[in-house]
């Protein structure tokens, strides 16, 4: 069964929303330039409310690794999603920090920037647990999913423009580990229940 990844999550209505339909995954922003960004303890009075079977994706850029461990510590994010110019080496870092500070594997995703395959390759060989597949960053487009090899090792999110109407075709033609949406489940920037509603049911009907 395809995963299921709702982003931007900010406002407690939002919470209400996935808690009622139950996605995989829900992603809390914390990076100042995006529209999206919530604060360290704006996250953590939301993730209160989360339904325990959830998982809380954090989504950062070129991020301090402690801000990461710490939120991880605390029990706001149970994985990170890095969207800048991190290395291999600042990964490998990160998860020696959250098995040396907080006990246990902090899994990473790694998002791309798909202009052609050779990011893709480049990243098969990595420590991180997933890859995300985009367009860019947070520019709500879908990109040429033909640049996808069947080949790919390492599971991964499917991102850039996905909604209701297209999310089906997307999974029938890449078969992703997860699809990740954000501005497809949104109305003038606000999450709209009805569109989280219509892209989970699609999703979840697809695999029965």
């Amino acid at each position: 069964m395809t995963r299921i990844k709702i982003c931007g999550i900010k406002r407690p209505e939002d919470i209400n929303i996935v808690n009622k339909y139950k996605p995989d995954y829900i992603g809390f922003v914390f990076f100042k330039k995006s529209h999206r960004n919530i604060s360290v303890i704006k996250a953590q009075y939301l993730n209160s409310f989360l339904d325990t079977h959830i998982q809380c994706v954090g989504v950062f850029v070129n991020e301090d690794y402690h801000k990461i461990i710490k939120l991880f510590k605390l029990g706001i994010i149970d994985l990170a999603q890095l969207h800048g110019n991190e290395t291999e080496e600042y990964i490998k870092l990160l998860k020696k920090s959250a098995l040396e500070k907080v006990g246990k594997d902090l899994k990473i995703i790694k998002a791309l920037e798909i202009i052609d395959d050779k990011e893709i390759f480049k990243w098969q060989s990595s420590c991180v647990d997933y890859l995300l597949l985009d367009n860019g960053k947070g520019t709500g487009k879908t990109f040429d999913w033909t640049l996808i090899q069947e080949n790919i090792e390492k599971p991964f999110f499917l991102a850039g423009g996905l909604n209701s109407d297209n999310v089906i075709n997307a999974i029938k033609t890449i078969n992703p580990f997860a699809v990740d949406v954000s501005s497809g489940t949104e109305t003038n920037e606000v999450k709209d229940e009805e569109k989280i509603k219509k892209f989970i049911n699609n999703v979840r009907n697809l695999s029965k």
